[in-house]
């Protein structure tokens, strides 16, 4: 710690007595990437194009990724050498906790096989449902029925719209390992600022959904919804349910936006892909099943119907 100038006396050797921790300060976590960042660069890491929170090392001998995420950070590799030397260096910079094979993480609980790895976030989910005093509830086969209309307008409101909202907030984070939560979650998601008994009750109904796998359009808008789900060989790694920014003109202007937005994830996915050393060299096929949308795409002159897009 360097004192300010003109604050030092010669002569004397005083420090500054630090009163506030160093994590309760705004530029902590920026400080602590910089510092951790260096460190792995100046071992040989590279920082990834696609996710700065990733750095990639590479040799004619071995490939390892690190993923960091505040001050945690996942380690794989197809060199137990590398991993054990690379524990050493952080060890000696940070002095590090290895908690070994992965099986936690941020409420992701990792399960491998020979052929596979399996994520799922069940111990996350029984917390939720022990939270909200649902663990007996009765269990029910879908999230939300298709014919349900929930409206902004509704005056009866919750008694607790704070609840609602960190119900919420959890529920998004499900959706990680859960792509038939999107839609429902992304409904619900937009009466967080005044929710009504109703949309607290679907909330509800969601868990109850829920706890039965353990082991459509909204009236309050007249924008559209982006769906999509992208697959590596016959791996579900990517999907998405959001509502789209402006109000489309016709249903072949929407299909054309999920298309664009697709289209940039698929790109990430590439550029991802590329920083992990995995070769891609086929193109991606994108399907649809507009086919007023598909002359589109193939054309990209623009005309009266679709210079505004």
């Amino acid at each position: 710690m360097e004192l300010p100038p003109g604050l030092a006396v010669q002569g004397e050797q005083k420090v500054c007595r630090l009163l506030k921790s160093l994590y309760g300060l705004k530029q902590a976590s920026r400080q602590w990437y910089a510092k951790l960042s260096q460190a792995l660069l100046s071992y040989g890491f590279v920082q990834g194009n696609s996710d700065c929170s990733l750095f990639i090392k590479k040799s004619e001998s071995s490939f390892m990724a690190l993923l960091v995420y505040v001050d945690d950070v996942l380690l794989a590799s197809d060199s137990i050498l590398e991993i054990e030397r690379l524990k050493t260096f952080l060890d000696a910079k940070f002095t590090i906790k290895d908690l070994g094979p992965l099986k936690y993480f941020l409420g992701l609980e990792v399960a491998r096989s020979k052929t596979s790895i399996f994520l799922c976030q069940r111990n996350y989910i029984l917390d939720i449902l022990e939270d909200t005093g649902l663990t007996r509830s009765k269990p029910i086969a879908f999230p939300m029925e298709s014919t349900l209309k929930l409206s902004a307008n509704d005056t009866n409101f919750y008694e607790d719209p704070s609840g609602y909202r960190r119900l919420i907030g959890r529920l998004f984070y499900l959706t990680l390992t859960k792509p038939d939560l999107a839609y429902s979650v992304k409904v619900l998601s937009q009466f967080l600022a005044k929710p009504a008994v109703s949309h607290h009750q679907a909330g509800i109904r969601v868990l109850r959904y829920l706890k039965a796998i353990l082991g459509q359009g909204c009236v309050d808008t007249r924008r559209s919804v982006t769906g999509f789900a992208i697959f590596l060989g016959n791996s579900l790694i990517s999907w998405k349910s959001k509502k789209q920014v402006t109000v489309s003109r016709s249903s072949t202007e929407v299909e054309y936006q999920a298309l664009a937005t697709a289209t940039c994830e698929i790109q990430w996915l590439f550029n991802a892909l590329q920083d992990l050393d995995i070769k891609h060299s086929q193109s991606a096929l994108l399907y649809t099943d507009s086919k007023s949308t598909m002359p589109i795409t193939t054309n990209p002159v623009q005309h009266e119907r679709t210079k505004h897009i």
